[in-house]
């Protein structure tokens, strides 16, 4: 997608906009130029509301992706008397705006560029309109069906932020409950699970960086992760662990008897528990084909896979996996049910929440506790000969990576890209040719049929090379 315009309508404004306000990211003499990459930064003092751009696009796509989900929670619908703040599609925040952008679309095996407007009115739902669909279609109908909507939405909305603002995670932590929920209902109703949630809101914070960094060095070719090597130094990853915990003694009443398992404790003590990961065995069991080699503690329920990363370990996880998303989206879901112990009471509140302070109400589970998790992650490193872990990285290297990473991961993908302040730790070298950076990441023989639009909002704008 490429944006072209953002108008707040709303009647109370919008955080720090006023009623009105609007934003041009693309003027019309660039029409033309929007299958290239190029950013838009967003530059200013400190308090100046660059922040409010990045939350309002991330809210208002949440909007748009929960009204024509396929699936919700129950405890997130809207109902008059056991849910009166539960979701409702004519009612957001903003509640009244304009988006506009242009989406690639394919015709008669042409590539052709649909302009696509989604408007609210104030306490109404959202229409979205395909704009110039008269030049490709005999009709004069441009409002689109809830499932025209969803060819013309972009297949990623990828949110990340550094430092203490945490004003743009908000849509994108309802989101990721929204897809751990849609796993567990698949195995409360034993519906199958597609090993991918349908959510498109993607929020990197640590552990998710770390999946995308694995993806890239495992999946990736040597020349797409040149920006690693050339200001990192680092050209391999050595080893690595994942730790999966199968099973877990903590449930809702909901599950059928016929899916608990029962367990003897050291003391004799029955109990029962509950295989978390069962409608993600296939692609665990490509993990474990992956590793070099692995242990299962039934004590415990917990599969250990160790991985000493060469060439055949590479070929085993383009084997199974195929492409550095796949496996991504893999380590997503199983990233996603580290939240099972997330009551629903906190889950209701958090669905309901307009705060600011939202992620600090989420308990952050031991590492001993968690679902998932990776461990001994360590890279080998120009000019070192030892072990280099990724945690003994400067807080600005874990950040290039995670910028730099992201934008690899998603080079070729139809993305809106939303990176809030992601050069706060980066040396003066880096901050200069930042931009630079990112383009030689989106450097792709498929320019004519992908679209990324990224949004920059900068903590700092001096020596740039805008």
């Amino acid at each position: 997608m490429k944006l072209i315009r953002l108008k707040i309508d709303n009647p109370k404004g919008f955080r720090s906009f006023q009623p009105g306000f609007e934003i041009r990211f693309l003027k019309e003499l660039n029409f033309d130029k929007i299958d290239e990459f190029n950013p838009y930064v967003i530059a200013g003092r400190n308090g100046s509301g660059k922040s409010n751009i990045l939350e309002a696009l991330a809210s208002i796509f949440y909007h748009i992706e929960c009204c024509h989900l396929d699936y919700r929670p129950d405890n997130f619908e809207y109902d008059e008397e056991a849910n009166p703040n539960g979701f409702r599609a004519e009612l957001a925040a903003p509640d009244a705006f304009e988006i506009e952008y242009f989406f690639p679309f394919s015709l008669d095996r042409q590539i052709s560029n649909a302009r696509i407007l989604i408007k609210k009115e104030s306490q109404k739902e959202p229409e979205v309109h395909w704009k110039n669909r008269g030049d490709f279609e005999d009709t004069r109908e441009t409002k689109l069906s809830s499932i025209e909507i969803k060819k013309f939405l972009p297949l990623y909305i990828i949110g990340y932020f550094s430092g203490q603002n945490e004003i743009l995670s908000l849509p994108f932590f309802k989101m990721r409950f929204i897809h751990h929920d849609e796993y567990i209902d698949s195995i409360k109703n034993q519906t199958g699970y597609s090993t991918q949630p349908e959510g498109r809101l993607v929020f990197l914070d640590n552990d998710f960086s770390q999946a995308v960094l694995l993806s890239n060095l495992l999946l990736q070719d040597k020349e797409i992760l040149e920006p690693f090597e050339q200001e990192l130094g680092i050209e391999d990853i050595k080893t690595f662990r994942i730790i999966i915990r199968t099973h877990i003694k903590s449930f809702d009443e909901d599950f059928p008897k016929t899916l608990l398992e029962e367990n003897e404790d050291e003391f004799g003590k029955i109990y029962r528990t509950l295989k978390i990961t069962q409608q993600l065995q296939t692609a665990i069991d490509k993990l474990k084909k992956c590793s070099t080699c692995q242990y299962y503690d039934y004590a415990s329920q917990i599969l250990y896979l160790d991985y000493k990363v060469n060439a055949a370990t590479k070929e085993a996880f383009n084997l199974h996996f195929g492409n550095p998303i796949d496996l991504f989206k893999t380590f997503q879901i199983l990233l996603t049910l580290n939240l099972f112990s997330v009551s629903e009471n906190l889950k209701n509140e958090l669905y309901e929440s307009s705060s600011l302070y939202v992620n600090e109400t989420v308990p952050v589970l031991p590492s001993d506790e968690r679902i998932f998790r990776f461990k001994d992650f360590a890279l080998k490193k120009k000019s070192i000969s030892g072990t280099v872990y990724n945690k003994s990285l400067s807080d600005g290297e874990h950040q290039f990576l995670h910028a730099i990473g992201l934008s690899l991961l998603f080079r070729e993908e139809n993305a809106l890209i939303l990176l809030d302040e992601p050069e706060t730790h980066f040396n003066p070298d880096w901050r200069a040719k930042f931009i630079s950076t990112l383009r030689k990441c989106f450097k792709t023989g498929h320019a004519s049929t992908t679209m990324r639009e990224m949004l920059i909002n900068y903590y700092a704008y001096a020596l740039y090379d805008f």
